[in-house]
């Protein structure tokens, strides 16, 4: 069971992903922390792809799919890819990557978010500099410290208001036409995202559970 769960900025791919690698024994890959685990090493390809990202551009498919691949690799557990796919190109790379693996993508999960709704997620989300979790805090009340670990909370560069209106024009233009590649797959599933995060969850276990 190999899984790509999309979604616009903001949707809860990450919180979803988290749940259902619990769920189902599954890898979880977020290309996000990977490329943030790779910046916060300091080595050369994490400078070099900083650079990339504080320009508002996508990493490289070559460079994303050698990443990924050996991930992949490193495991015999289903995967949950997160935030990949972004185009067209990359969804051809990765079925190309997982036939050479000897596996293939099993399931893809839209997870369908108005975007009324996005900015207000996304600019509300604080992550914590000590354990990593990622929390939505109330703007006239906002934490001053993580509540799990008591770690320093701090605002993403790329959560900010300016950085989500570029993540939505990239988003447009890049990423929606990933859905028109695998909407004729057979694999393809759409779960509505306003909703609790609990009733998107059981509605996605639902979708795999039918897959299985």
């Amino acid at each position: 069971m190999n899984i790509v769960l999309m979604g616009c900025p903001g949707a809860g791919k990450g919180t979803q992903s988290a749940k259902l690698q619990d769920e189902f024994q599954l890898k979880h890959i977020s290309t996000g922390d990977v490329l943030r685990a790779e910046i916060a090493s300091g080595s050369e390809l994490g400078k070099k792809i900083s650079g990339i990202i504080e320009n508002g551009n996508l990493v490289p498919d070559e460079l994303m799919i050698s990443m990924l691949e050996n991930i992949v690799k490193s495991t015999d557990k289903g995967i949950i890819f997160d935030g990949f796919p972004r185009t067209v190109a990359q969804a051809e790379a990765l079925d190309a990557m997982m036939a050479r693996l000897g596996r293939e993508i099993t399931e893809v999960i839209m997870i369908d978010l108005p975007e009324s709704e996005v900015v207000s997620r996304i600019t509300s989300r604080r992550q914590c500099k000590k354990c990593g979790a990622i929390l939505h805090v109330d703007p006239e009340a906002p934490l001053a410290e993580c509540p799990s670990c008591g770690g320093e909370l701090y605002t993403r560069a790329d959560d900010t208001a300016e950085h989500v209106k570029r993540r939505l024009e990239v988003y447009h233009k890049d990423t929606l036409p990933v859905k028109n590649y695998y909407l004729n797959s057979g694999k393809y599933v759409e779960i509505k995202g306003n909703q609790t995060p609990e009733k998107v969850f059981e509605d996605i276990v639902n979708v795999i559970k039918k897959a299985k």
